[in-house]
């Protein structure tokens, strides 16, 4: 589809056309043997690329019809030709749909558009050779089967794993969790039974004088009697 439409490359709404005589010499053209300051054509200047082919288009400034046009095929070549007393002035090979030809002169003004005229060819014959250069390669570059042969398989090595050393993994139900130590620089609080003095003792003694005889030789009556010996009872 980008073949099928017109792609401008540069426009110039004024340039002259002269018509000049055969060349002289094999040496080239030169712009001082035309007659200048009578251009036989006063026009726009259009530079284009249709169906992969460039064209120079001669125009009329209000219009737009076409008054010539020029099929370029390279740059520089017979088509588009340089003067040798001039960069403003050029012979262009102009075709009509018959396909007969003619050179005529054409030249600008402004050395600012001969140029732009002059680059935008080069740019684009430039990057014409490029792009047939890279096809070329391309058709002849070897085509690389990535496909698999009969029977042959691929190894993939995961990363972070190795082979060999299976990766453990964590028992169920916390058994892997250990106990916690206390906090570094704090000691277990722990507690000490109080003294034997301080122990309360329960008496079920019914008047006061039995549970004061109870309290000051309780220990040695008991001892006495439990053990029989050589204990005096008091």
């Amino acid at each position: 589809m980008e073949d099928d439409y017109e792609r401008v490359l540069c426009v110039k709404p004024e340039c002259f056309v002269y018509r000049i005589p055969p060349r002289a010499t094999s040496r080239g053209y030169r712009a001082a043997d035309w007659k200048l300051d009578q251009p036989d054509w006063i026009g726009r200047l259009r530079i284009v690329t249709l169906s992969g082919k460039c064209y120079i288009k001669f125009e009329d400034k209000l219009s737009g019809e076409l008054f010539a046009q020029a099929p370029v095929n390279e740059y520089p070549g017979v088509e588009v030709e340089a003067v040798m007393d001039s960069s403003r002035y050029f012979v262009v090979k102009i075709v009509d749909p018959s396909g007969k030809h003619a050179f005529i002169g054409m030249g600008f003004t402004d050395r600012g558009d001969s140029f732009d005229f002059n680059v935008t060819l080069q740019d684009y014959f430039k990057r014409e050779k490029t792009t047939k250069e890279m096809e070329i390669e391309v058709s002849h570059a070897p085509k690389l089967d990535l496909g698999f042969k009969d029977g042959q398989t691929i190894k993939i090595n995961l990363a972070g794993s190795k082979s060999g050393s299976p990766r453990m993994r964590p028992k169920a139900g916390g058994s892997n969790i250990g106990v916690l130590p206390p906090p570094p620089g704090q000691k277990v609080p722990s507690l000490t039974p109080p003294p034997a003095s301080s122990m309360p003792v329960k008496h079920s003694a019914p008047n006061a004088q039995q549970h004061k005889q109870t309290d000051e030789w309780g220990d040695f009556s008991s001892s006495s009697s439990s053990s029989g010996g050589d204990w005096v009872t008091f």
